[in-house]
C-alpha cells in the first residue's frame, strides 16, 4: 500500500468514470460491496454496465490507493462483510474526476452521464462552469467535424461519422438548453445571506 507521500500530486488521469462512479455512491455513505454492486445494477442500470468482478476490483484499487477505506463489520451471525468509506483524498480525487468528467466533450454519452447524475455535489457556479467548458469542447468537435472531406468507397465511414456528428448536435443542443435552465435556475433562487 503506498503511502500519501509517494501518491502523485494528481492521480486523477489514472481512473475513469467507474472510479469517479464508486467513489459518488461512497459519497452518499458508506457501504459494503454487495449494497453498491445492488445499487449499481437496480439504479445505475442505464448509464453502466460495469459488472461485479470490475467494482470489487476497482474498490480494492481504490483501498490501496488510500481513496477509500475497508473495515469489517457483522451483523448478528452472518459473515463477516468489508464495508467501503470514502477517506479525505477520495473526496478531493471524487471532486477531480467529477469536474473533469464534467467538462470531457468526448463523454457525451453513458459516462458523461454520470457526472451529471452527481452535479448537485458541486456548488452551481462550478457546475455551470464545467459544462459551459464541455460545450467549449464540444463546439471544438464539431467545427473539426465540418472539416473532414468525405471518404467515399464501399465502407461506411461517413455513415459513422455522420452519426456521431448528429449526436454531437443533438448533445450540444441539450447542454446549451440545460445551461440556460440551470442560470435560470440559479437567477430565480433567493439570496442567502
Amino acid at each position: 500500500m503506498r503511502s500519501s507521500l509517494d501518491r502523485p500530486q494528481s492521480d486523477a488521469a489514472n481512473w475513469d468514470e467507474r472510479g469517479l462512479l464508486l467513489l459518488g455512491v461512497l459519497m452518499m455513505q458508506d457501504q459494503h460491496g454487495y449494497q453498491i454492486n445492488e445499487f449499481i445494477e437496480r439504479s445505475l442500470c442505464r448509464v453502466t454496465s460495469m459488472k461485479k468482478p470490475t467494482a470489487y476490483a476497482l474498490l480494492d484499487r481504490l483501498a490501496d490507493a488510500g481513496y477509500i477505506s475497508v473495515h469489517r463489520e457483522q451483523a448478528g451471525s452472518r459473515p463477516q462483510r468489508k464495508v467501503y468509506s470514502i477517506t479525505s483524498s477520495g473526496q478531493t480525487l471524487f471532486y477531480e474526476l467529477l469536474r473533469t468528467n464534467l467538462a470531457d466533450a468526448s463523454k457525451a454519452t453513458d459516462e458523461g452521464d454520470i457526472g451529471l447524475m452527481m452535479l448537485n455535489y458541486l456548488d452551481r457556479e462550478s457546475a455551470i462552469a464545467c459544462l459551459r467548458e464541455r460545450l467549449n469542447r464540444l463546439d471544438a468537435l464539431l467545427d473539426e467535424a465540418a472539416n473532414v472531406p468525405p471518404h467515399g468507397g464501399k465502407l461506411s465511414v461517413d455513415l459513422a461519422l455522420d452519426h456521431l456528428l448528429a449526436i454531437r448536435r443533438a448533445d450540444r443542443d441539450w447542454l446549451a438548453s440545460t445551461i440556460r435552465r440551470l442560470e435560470r435556475d440559479a437567477a430565480d433562487a433567493p439570496d442567502i445571506e
